[in-house]
């Protein structure tokens, strides 16, 4: 296999060189030879980052679902493709094989068409984590339909703000979900939020707690009936390799969220060998990534990667504390996994809880770590490396966003040696830059900056649904024929990375991206409140927390203000979601505004992260005063 398999550091040395000197053909040869084509391109990469414009493999055809199921058909059809391991673990896990898959995507497809889904026509999935959650975007996939998942944690007017966005024509959800101890009512949240969209046509809703629910006559359909009376067979749409396969919305620094497009032929490509290569999988193996496919995490290393791969894909329902907090690691041994993918915030809450809980069960079987979501702290590191690991698996800390596609910065097991909070090295293709405040490439070794990207890779995002400015403005426009990820980094003295967070007003709390504009524009409706700023704060098992500094209309409100607090926190969760609730909130007189009136976050930080040893120059403020009062007030 060409480079397929990278097994030492030589090797990915000598990989990453031929990938970089000659992109094209390094990426022509791994699509040709790992993949199923229903024709071949004409032309491997065209790209102007100006525009910006960016096209793989131009020409070429191809369905995704045939590289995810049908060619494993003759080899693998009774391996199991997906485990589904249940909420409660009384409840039997299923096992669904790559002969399933293809019954089960296959009805579900046919579905989707006898519904009027045509190639181009945009879905909305709106699913716990059960089987019917990765079969429905296999669905889509299988007849050119563009799904775009919406994580069932957000509220209904989040899950408004998205459908009307990509005007999709149907909604895919189920009558709820259980999460830990609590059921959660779905498709109540989603017949909140149709009261706001006219596009939606068809809603199809899968039987997972059977409660009663509304269903609305000619709108809604329950799902397995339809799927009993289908056809099990499908014939795959033939796609254009730049043809969307997906839309994924993420939380702008401003503004509303970003509908990321992703394409069908450079996702699957890069998806895939990454996939392959950070976690190293072998044919018996059995992997499992506890993301949610609500992100793009779940995307690419639940769904896609692991399945054009031929593996064993895990997909859990429920969260790391129920019924207590050795669920993980009762999965791990049950189903003898050997890849498991986790966020650092999970990994804090489990430390937190001592070792008991993992010393009752066997990890003998897991081979390689891997974190996403956030950089992983020192401390959190070491604990996973020690006791999870015992020191023989290796803790691949993966960056790469959801406008990436695919894993950027990365150890590769056994060939990187690993370094406790650096991502390491970048990934095969990659061509990372930090650059300055002026703009001008920063080169050498122990130097930090913001980190760019200067040529193409296949999965990158296309451009953001609808609104090609708008990705032109926030990737492309920062540093001149780059694209800008919106984080800092440092390079050390061997050229490993270290991911340093964000440089906008996006705050990673448990691993999830949240802008600070929409929380603040939620909390200014409240009729007492005249302002708000929100920043992040060291927390430590969500990494960071958020802390919201509110002003009131009124000095001296007279109202109770743990009832406002609560009040506060009850807009953000209707708006955006419980994610986005904040941990502390501090009532102000004032905040401290530049004078062209531009609040000055970095001060309000220092202060939340009780820091405020060196506030720098305040005296330049329009109302200096205020940031003593907010001193000896913070919590």
């Amino acid at each position: 296999m060409s480079n397929y398999h990278i097994k030492h550091l030589e090797e990915y040395y000598q990989v990453y060189r031929k990938s970089v000197r000659n992109p094209e053909v390094f990426w022509e040869e791994i699509a040709e030879e790992h993949f199923m084509w229903r024709k071949k391109w004409d032309n491997v990469l065209s790209w102007d980052f100006t525009k910006p414009e960016v096209k793989w493999f131009e020409g070429a055809q191809l369905n995704i679902t045939e590289n995810c199921i049908d060619r494993h058909l003759h080899i693998r059809g009774d391996k199991t493709a997906i485990i589904f391991e249940p909420n409660n673990p009384e409840e039997e896990a299923q096992h669904i094989s790559y002969r399933d898959l293809h019954d089960k995507v296959c009805r579900f497809a046919n579905v989707l068409k006898e519904q009027g889904i045509q190639k181009g026509d945009r879905v909305c999935i709106y699913l716990p984590m059960i089987p019917e959650l990765a079969i429905s975007v296999l669905a889509c996939a299988r007849i050119g339909a563009i799904h775009s998942v919406v994580f069932a944690g957000f509220s209904s007017s989040a899950l408004a703000t998205r459908i009307n966005d990509a005007t999709c024509k149907m909604v895919i959800t189920s009558d709820g979900s259980y999460r830990g101890a609590k059921t959660i009512d779905l498709k109540g949240i989603v017949d909140e939020a149709l009261k706001e969209c006219a596009c939606v046509e068809t809603v199809l809703v899968a039987k997972r707690i059977n409660t009663e629910i509304h269903m609305e006559a000619g709108r809604d359909h329950w799902l397995q009936p339809l799927l009993d009376e289908a056809y099990h067979d499908c014939v795959p749409e033939v796609m254009e390799a730049e043809d969307p396969l997906f839309i994924l919305y993420t939380s702008g620094s401003t503004g509303k969220p970003k509908g990321m497009v992703h394409s069908t032929a450079g996702y699957m490509v890069y998806s895939a060998y990454t996939f392959k290569n950070v976690f190293q999988y072998r044919e018996e193996d059995v992997y499992w990534c506890t993301a949610d496919i609500g992100w793009i995490t779940g995307h690419s290393y639940i769904v896609y990667g692991p399945l054009c791969n031929g593996a064993t894909t895990v997909m859990f329902e429920g969260v790391p504390s129920y019924p207590d907090f050795g669920r993980f690691w009762e999965i791990v041994e049950k189903h003898k996994v050997n890849q498991f993918y986790t966020a650092p915030t999970a990994i804090r809450a489990l430390a937190k809880e001592g070792v008991e809980h993992l010393e009752k069960h066997d990890l003998s079987s897991l081979k390689v770590l891997g974190t996403v979501g956030e950089p992983i702290n020192e401390e959190a590191w070491h604990w996973y490396d020690d006791n999870v690991g015992k020191r023989k698996a290796p803790i691949v800390d993966t960056w790469w966003q959801t406008e990436t596609g695919g894993i950027m910065i990365t150890p590769i097991p056994f060939a990187t040696p690993t370094k406790p909070t650096y991502a390491t090295l970048p990934f095969i293709g990659i061509q990372p830059a930090l650059m300055d405040e002026n703009g001008n490439e920063i080169k050498g070794n122990q130097v930090d900056g913001r980190l760019c990207i200067k040529f193409p890779w296949p999965s990158m995002a296309r451009t953001i649904w609808g609104n090609h400015q708008r990705y032109k403005d926030t990737y492309f426009s920062a540093y001149e024929n780059k694209y800008f990820t919106g984080d800092g980094a440092l390079r050390d003295e061997v050229g490993y990375y270290r991911i340093t967070g964000r440089v906008d007003d996006v705050i990673i709390v448990s691993g999830h991206n949240l802008g600070t504009a929409p929380i603040e524009d939620a909390i200014n409706e409240h009729p007492a409140v005249a302002e708000s700023a929100i920043v992040g704060f060291p927390h430590d098992i969500k990494g960071n927390a958020l802390y919201g500094y509110v002003t009131l209309k009124e000095t001296g409100e007279s109202r109770n203000q743990n009832n406002l607090r609560k009040e506060i926190n009850q807009i953000i969760t209707e708006q955006i979601g419980p994610i986005a609730k904040l941990d502390k909130i501090q009532f102000t007189n004032g905040l401290p505004k530049t004078r062209s009136g531009k609040i000055m976050r970095r001060i309000l930080r220092k202060i939340a992260g009780k820091d405020t040893s060196n506030l720098g120059d305040t005296s330049t403020l329009l109302n200096p005063e205020v940031v003593q009062d907010i001193m000896d007030n913070a919590l």
